[in-house]
């Protein structure tokens, strides 16, 4: 039995040295920048490394700081650079701030101080956190969202995409040698496409490839082809729908309005209501958003989120005639994807905003209209889900469409269904495919026709009780006479009924065939086209907010014309101010004022329009004309956009920046962007992300991947990055759980104010000050909760490198996890033992042939699982070997230098340490132990001798059996029957075959008997 004795002497040792040590060293790297990283044209880069990009999501810098739960992720990915530094790679790993944000804006407004002071403040305090844990990031390629040098760069991003259209058929080859369908292109080159007639305006006034619009309109006039071209722009201003909370004064994402139609913050009234936004044309990409995703490295659940996101669905667009009532003949058009079921189709629904509506509202429907629509502006659900289970409503407009395929006159209704913002803002309804169509057609006596017919279960489920014991054939009859009969409409495919006219039948055909039969037809007759639909929308891009980037854009005060900055005149610099308050009121229909237009000065600008367009502002007091590159322009008066983009810019593409983290010419060097995001698979072939490893949390899996993918693709497409995805790798971390309490009143406690006490052999929560009786609550770690340690408390007390190495014990990566405050000293005695081992136990020149190969298959074990991030069995396996080093009566050098190193990104300190004391010589030359050579293992010393095999009888194991690697099967079969237990449960049995499973090492012996 072990010397409890000796151990605590061990652990205490090594905590005293470590309190020392662990210090120097971090004094140690900062003076001698160890984690520095040369570029490209520096004089110490190597270029014939190979390179690895290893990266964090860019953190948002909290006012409270980091508790325990957060470093998880960045302690990995930190273990990960530094073992492939040791293992000869250049790698690049820093971390910089998404340090725009509502929270330093909501401060400001509370106190008056400017969000600038709280986010440096906070961004000091995250750094000395990092620097407590250890973290090796690269402070030369450090930045924040909200410097000038950097922002600069967004609004420069935010130009290429104002100065670029999308054509979505054209064929180029990319520089990984790639075809690629579809580019971004200058918005120069579509005035000439679009006066070739090349291009057309399609129904909504888009400009497309002919080939794509059918009977596209060619826009003729000036006024109409500039009409055209602005609404092309990647980045272009629409008036859009949007949750609009006057008493905050600003516009709300739906993640920000509660289920009853609140302000997540303050549970204000929300509306929604047309407003002027700028809007980023994501869209024009969702389909190689989607086909993209093949080529990475992604968990499968957040490839499907974003597919799912995405929502990719063929149908058709059609056009149901319609005259106003002025007696002018109009189109209601409407994207579908079950066209299909036309037939069906027995009402239209417009949402309450659509255009047509004031063009088709009769006399006698007006009031009622218009009572509905102020009724619909307040916005009730936002989910899809509230949506779906709230009583419909709506109101008839007075006016008639004609279904194309019957003929029949259908009304027209209005109704909050129905979004302005999803396809076109209304639908043929086909209540019995649609369950919202369903329930409406009920609650206002509509017609209700099937044109599916459904499985012979659905109709025996969805029947009326009157009905139930009739045949299936009797319920399909009863159904097609009367569907509004049954329990709800039958959503699913099946064969088509009740679809024909005198020149089309899809009767008896399948739903893809009649969808494909019926686009066909559609086509032919010139009422609609197959299209292409997505749930993802255009991207809305404006904020009524002070803190955050502005727009580089300038609109003409006399023309409304908007114009982006010119470069040499970036960045746009926010103006200093000291009421960061938007305007707030009761009033729905108030404008927006962000407080960004109570800056006169800065809102109010003199300049002149460049020949490419841009704007390049001067000094007001120029007088009429100002001489430019010598020549003479005309000043013009134009006004800043008071809106700034929201926090999701920054992140879009900081990932490049590290690249070339202060470069003042350029977002990235093009030698920078080549060497850094170019990685060739085992074939040679280029991977398709630039970076190599991207670790953050699954809260992320949507938008800030959909919006940094876009941007980059769009960044591709123009030839400024060289590769088609960011993130080749994506890997998200768990959680870090831990139990809260609350007293009787469901407050919680402080964390510190919590004492486990004895209670009946049981360790129960009281609150220390009051001695009150405490509940505990599993769950999340956070301020709310008030159960969020700081780390340094942690590595105050048990050493920064035992919180390290703890936190990458405790389980799988990828998995939550209790913290568990009583474990962590076990990963505390490992790494005294291993201080034990290296400072104290003697040495040997003889090596013992089984430690030997355990040392080896411990390096070879360690380096594989790291790669993987498997670092919970990688330190298994080192523990694993310091127990067994442990128990030699002297060690070899070797080992222990192995061991040592193979620690050493785990615990960079005594890493540090032990490599300088090991040896100081090498040391002093290389300057680090990340600068160390990762060990080599010999294949043939890792090799097993031989393996415990489970031997099972009828499936069940009833024992195991040690064989050799080249044991042939006759002699695995003898020692499985021989082996004791195996042997009583075979006994008097008649053995009927014997399964063994040898290859690739031998895995299992499974012995059927019968008797």
């Amino acid at each position: 039995m072990a010397n409890p004795t000796a151990a605590n002497h061990t652990v205490a040792n090594y905590q005293e040295s470590a309190a020392a040590f662990e210090k120097r060293w971090q004094q140690y790297w900062r003076e001698n920048d160890i984690y520095r990283t040369p570029n490209p044209g520096d004089a110490d880069f190597d270029p014939s490394k190979k390179k690895s990009v290893i990266l964090d999501m860019f953190p948002y810098p909290s006012g409270v700081g980091l508790h325990i739960g957060h470093p998880l992720g960045y302690i990995a990915t930190d273990v990960k650079a530094r073992y492939k530094r040791m293992s000869g790679f250049n790698v690049l790993h820093s971390m910089g701030f998404d340090a725009f944000g509502l929270p330093a804006e909501q401060f400001a407004i509370q106190t008056g101080q400017h969000p600038r002071i709280t986010t440096e403040a906070n961004i000091e305090n995250m750094l000395r956190q990092f620097e407590v844990i250890g973290l090796g990031h690269d402070p030369h390629r450090r930045f924040a969202s909200t410097d000038p040098e950097y922002y600069k760069w967004t609004q420069w991003i935010f130009l290429q995409l104002f100065n670029s259209f999308y054509d979505p058929l054209m064929e180029w080859t990319g520089p990984d040698g790639n075809i690629v369908i579809g580019r971004a292109r200058p918005i120069a080159e579509l005035r000439p496409l679009l006066d070739a007639g090349e291009w057309l305006l399609d129904e909504d006034g888009i400009a497309q490839p002919a080939s794509m619009v059918g009977d596209g309109v060619k826009a003729e006039s000036a006024a109409a082809i500039g009409r055209a071209i602005d609404r092309a722009r990647l980045a272009y201003v629409d008036e859009v729908p949007v949750n609009w909370c006057p008493m905050l004064g600003t516009v709300l994402s739906n993640e920000e309005v509660t289920n009853e139609g609140k302000s997540e913050r303050g549970d204000y009234p929300v509306y929604k209501r047309p407003l002027k936004q700028w809007m980023l044309r994501i869209t024009d990409y969702a389909d190689r958003l989607v086909s993209d995703l093949a080529g990475l490295n992604w968990p499968n659940g957040v490839v499907e989120m974003q597919k799912s996101w995405i929502g990719r669905s063929v149908g058709a667009r059609v056009n149901f005639p319609v005259e106003t009532v002025s007696g002018v003949d109009s189109k209601i058009a409407v994207y579908t994807t079950r066209p299909d079921t036309i037939f069906g189709a027995t009402y239209m629904v417009l949402a309450p905003e659509h255009p047509l509506v004031d063009a088709l509202v009769a006399d006698d429907a007006k009031a009622a209209v218009s009572a509905y629509r102020k009724q619909a502006a307040e916005v009730k659900a936002v989910s899809a889900k509230d949506d779906a289970e709230r009583e419909k409503t709506g109101v008839f407009i007075g006016a008639y469409a004609t279904n194309p395929v019957t003929g029949d006159k259908i009304p027209v209704w209005i109704a909050d269904y129905v979004l302005m913002g999803y396809g076109t803002g209304a639908i043929m309804a086909v209540p019995s495919g649609d369950q919202r169509d369903f329930e409406f057609a009920r609650k206002f006596n509509l017609p209700i026709k099937a044109t599916t017919r459904p499985t012979d279960h659905w109709l025996a489920e969805n029947a009326p009780a009157d009905i139930a014991e009739l045949s299936g054939d009797a319920k399909l009859a009863k159904y097609v006479a009367a569907p509004e009969t049954f329990a709800g409409a039958y959503t699913d495919i099946g064969e088509n009924i009740n679809s024909a006219n005198d020149s089309i039948s899809l009767n008896g055909l399948a739903t893809a065939d009649a969808k494909a039969r019926m686009i066909e037809w559609l086509e032919h007759h010139g009422i609609g086209r197959g299209r292409t639909q997505y749930k993802l929308r255009d991207w809305l891009f404006s904020r009524q907010r002070y803190w955050g980037e502005p727009f580089p854009v300038l609109f003409d005060i006399e023309t409304g014309q908007v114009h982006g900055v010119a470069e040499t005149a970036l960045p746009v610099l926010l103006p200093e101010m000291t009421d960061f308050k938007p305007q707030s009121n009761e009033d729905p229909n108030s404008e927006p004022e962000p407080p960004l237009a109570r800056a006169r000065e800065w809102m109010e600008v003199a300049g002149i329009v460049l020949d490419d367009g841009a704007v390049l502002p001067v000094d007001a007091a120029a007088g009429e004309n100002y001489v430019h590159n010598g020549v003479e322009y005309p000043v013009r008066a134009f006004k800043r956009d008071a809106n700034s983009m929201p926090n999701w810019a920054g992140s879009c593409w900081y990932f490049l920046r590290y690249f070339d983290a202060h470069n003042n010419d350029a977002f990235v060097a093009p030698e920078a962007a080549d060497y850094w995001s170019k990685t060739l698979d085992d074939n040679g072939k280029p991977l398709a992300g630039a970076v190599d490893l991207y670790v953050g949390g699954a809260e992320h899996a949507v938008l800030h991947l959909l919006y940094s993918r876009f941007w980059h693709k769009v960044l591709f497409d123009l030839g400024h990055v060289q590769t088609p995805e960011p993130f080749q790798q994506l890997f998200n971390q768990g959680m870090i759980t831990a139990d809260a309490y609350t007293d009787a009143r469901g407050v919680y406690v402080d964390i510190h104010d919590v004492e486990m006490r004895d209670v009946d052999g049981k360790k129960r929560p009281f609150n220390a000050k009051t001695d009150e009786a405490l509940i505990t609550v599993p769950g999340k770690m956070g301020k709310r909760y008030k159960n969020g340690i700081p780390p340094e408390e942690i590595c105050d007390q048990y050493t920064i490198d035992t919180f390290r190495a703890y936190e990458m014990y405790m389980g799988p990566l990828d998995s939550s996890k209790p913290w568990q405050s009583d474990a962590i000293v076990g990963m505390l005695r490992f790494l005294g033992n291993v201080w034990k081992l290296a400072t104290q136990a003697d040495r040997t020149d003889v090596l013992d042939a089984k430690i030997d190969s355990l040392v080896h298959k411990t390096i070879e074990k360690v380096g594989k699982d790291i790669d993987n991030l498997r670092l919970n069995t990688a330190l298994a396996a080192l523990i694993e070997l310091t127990n067994a080093l442990g128990k030699q009566g002297a060690v070899h050098a070797d080992h222990i230098r192995a061991l040592a190193l193979m620690v050493a990104p785990f615990a960079p300190h005594l890493g540090e340490e032990l490599a300088s004391t090991l040896a100081p010589d090498e040391f002093a030359a290389k300057k680090s132990v990340i600068k160390f050579d990762w060990p080599v293992f010999d294949a043939e010393k890792a090799k097993d001798d031989e393996f415990e095999v489970p031997v099972q009888v009828n499936g069940k194991k009833r024992g195991a059996i040690m064989v050799a690697a080249d044991a042939d099967q006759a002699t695995v079969e003898a020692l499985a029957k021989a082996e004791e237990n195996v042997a009583r449960h075979i006994e008097g049995k008649e053995i009927v075959k014997l399964i063994y499973i040898a290859k690739p090492t031998p895995k299992l012996v499974n012995i059927v008997v019968k008797g």
